[in-house]
């Protein structure tokens, strides 16, 4: 990679507040950019290139739409916006196997006729919820997408991929309706098995051998490999035709259907479109902001940069602008064009610009050439760009992590196969905070007693209490309204012991408490005072006495009850506490000394 330093990106300390949003942040970058970097990202802009226009072309493909303005043109309208408006410098971003398939997913159940125009609205409310994303800076809340989801979506839509080209692969055409899981792709194939044709099978087994040789081989990696692939088979498919073998072809394209288009808002049954076309839009936007999410950090980590999610989101979501206006895909940060452009060397922000360029200078010189390319070759090379996405070494961590990481893996797998795309995501994160919640509602609730020199232990379960009427249970842990119910059954257990008349709970080391875990404690302690019971509370922290107060609960649970937390000496709120047990009980029965040495350390 050539030696020559980057122009300085802005810095922000981590402890400052987030960077507001830049309109135009580009300008920055061509003020301060020194010429002798220009080499090196116009080598990689060409690297990028020769990749995105084919990858382009393929994405359109398992999208079932021409190739022209929802692939080409996709790929360099992203290129060419997404710099502009993003923090990142070797992010390029365009159509991705992922995204294309989740629009599949979206237009199969309407009719082909309308589907162009319904791939314009899905990809102008995808960019809307990108942008308002941005806006109000929701692009921290990716981090709380377990990666375990994205793993089992990338493994689930490689096989959707592979499934829906294998048609075309074999040269026997889709011969039945749209289809909308992986069984059903698979189906179709395989009840016409049969009708294969020998040229398209020769050519999608040759164009993969060619693929996988050129990619693997240490010499030619650095090649374009999947341009070099096609333009072979190109030359191969007019051998086969000239000895009057049949040879299916993609449809050529003019300048024309390159023309920007808006759709008609005000068409009738555009509300009832929009309504349909809500879940996967917004689908599609959690996707987008995934992969940029996913690829910005991964690049930054190697790069030593620090991202500026929200900035990229808002790149990101113009993009998606831009292509909705040229009729495309939804875009974002792809995975292999985004690596090829930091490996082949690329500086600045300009090389992806420059790689835009490139694709639509491609987009309008490659219209007849098109038509040369077989269709069985690009879904073929698709296939295996497909497999590639499958990373057993994550596959296997996610399955040995932990059992929560294992079965939301194969929720999120088993859900893409079964279910639409748009469904399949958000059942995945939905595995994930459920079983996330269930390991975090878990509160350790411990009942404490007191030893002969007054020091506070662990009461084991067989041994009765040095006084019966008195009960000090320790709550450490969450109390957020998926541990309410297991905190008041666990309580009201404790309760159940008819000699017990007063118990002190202590909350120091309670945290979160909300709305739920407050009518717990509520209704816990009207549950204790209908049989002449009392609860005391001690160790309060200043966020739970917060939270009571704001809940009205101080005068319902009684100031006289509640004790707070000390630092200096953790025991003194259950010693003041005790001192009120003997007040509630009329006795002295619970009189006992908890001695504190500040010289050791507190218990807690």
């Amino acid at each position: 990679m050539p030696t020559a330093p980057a122009p300085p990106r802005p810095r922000h300390s981590p402890r400052a507040a987030p960077p507001r949003l830049q309109l135009f942040p580009f300008r920055r970058v061509l003020r301060q950019y020194p010429a002798a970097l220009f080499p090196a990202d116009l080598k990689a802009a060409l690297n990028v290139a020769l990749l995105a226009i084919p990858q382009g072309m393929a994405c359109a493909k398992i999208a079932g739409l021409p190739v022209a303005a929802t692939g080409i043109a996709c790929a360099a309208i992203g290129s060419l916006l997404g710099p502009l408006f993003a923090h990142s410098r070797h992010t390029n971003l365009g159509p991705t196997n992922a995204s294309a398939l989740m629009a599949f997913s979206a237009l199969a159940s309407f009719a082909a006729p309308d589907r162009p125009f319904l791939l314009v609205l899905l990809t102008l409310m995808a960019s809307a919820m990108l942008l308002l994303g941005a806006v109000f800076r929701l692009a921290d809340l990716i981090q709380y997408i377990s990666r375990s989801v994205i793993v089992g979506y990338v493994t689930g839509a490689a096989l959707l991929i592979m499934a829906s080209q294998l048609p075309d692969a074999l040269g026997i055409g889709h011969h039945s309706g749209p289809a909308h899981t992986f069984f059903s792709l698979l189906a179709q194939p395989l009840a016409n098995l049969a009708q294969f044709s020998g040229p398209d099978l020769l050519l999608s087994t040759s164009s993969l051998l060619l693929f996988t040789l050129l990619s693997r081989h240490p010499s030619l990696q650095k090649l374009p490999c999947f341009a070099l692939t096609l333009v072979a088979m190109a030359a191969l498919a007019q051998l086969l035709q000239a000895r009057g073998f049949p040879v299916h072809y993609l449809q050529p394209f003019a300048l024309r259907d390159l023309a920007p288009s808006l759709p008609n808002l005000t068409a009738p049954g555009t509300a009832d479109h929009i309504s349909r076309l809500l879940g996967p839009a917004f689908a599609v936007a959690v996707l987008a902001a995934l992969e940029t999410s996913v690829m910005t950090k991964s690049l930054a980590s190697r790069s030593g940069d620090r991202p500026d999610l929200n900035q990229d989101l808002f790149g990101c979501g113009l993009a998606n602008l831009g292509s909705a206006c040229c009729g495309g895909l939804p875009v974002s940060g792809s995975l292999t064009r985004s690596m090829l452009n930091f490996s082949s060397g690329a500086r600045t922000p300009v090389s992806s610009f420059l790689c835009g360029l490139f694709c639509l200078v491609g987009a309008l010189l490659l219209g007849q050439a098109v038509a040369f390319i077989p269709q069985a070759a690009l879904a073929a090379l698709i296939m295996g760009l497909s497999l590639s996405l499958i990373n057993r070494h994550h596959l296997r961590i996610c399955l040995r992590a932990t059992r929560a990481d294992a079965i939301t893996l194969s929720a999120t797998f088993l859900g893409t196969l079964l279910m639409p795309l748009h469904v399949a995501i958000f059942a995945g994160v939905a595995t994930s905070i459920v079983l996330y919640l269930r390991q975090a509602a878990r509160p350790n609730l411990v009942e404490y007693d007191f030893t002969p020199d007054g020091s506070l232990t662990e009461r084991p379960d067989a041994l009765r209490r040095s006084h019966p009427a008195i009960s000090i249970v320790h709550v450490e842990g969450e109390l957020f309204f998926g541990a309410s119910e297991l905190f008041r059954s666990q309580i009201q257990q404790t309760a159940a012991d008819p000699n017990l008349r007063l118990i002190i709970l202590r909350l120091k080391n309670a945290r979160h408490l909300d709305a739920t875990s407050v009518m717990a404690l509520q209704e816990l302690t009207a549950f204790l005072r209908q049989s002449g019971r009392g609860l005391l509370i001690s160790g309060l922290s200043k966020e739970v006495y917060r939270v009571l107060k704001n809940a009205d609960m101080i005068d319902f649970i009684g100031r006289e009850n509640l004790f707070m937390g000390s630092a200096q000496n953790p025991n003194l709120s259950t010693r003041n506490a005790l001192k009120r047990a003997q007040a509630f009980l009329g006795s002295t029965q619970a009189d006992i000394r908890i001695f504190f040495d500040p010289s050791q350390p507190a218990a807690s």
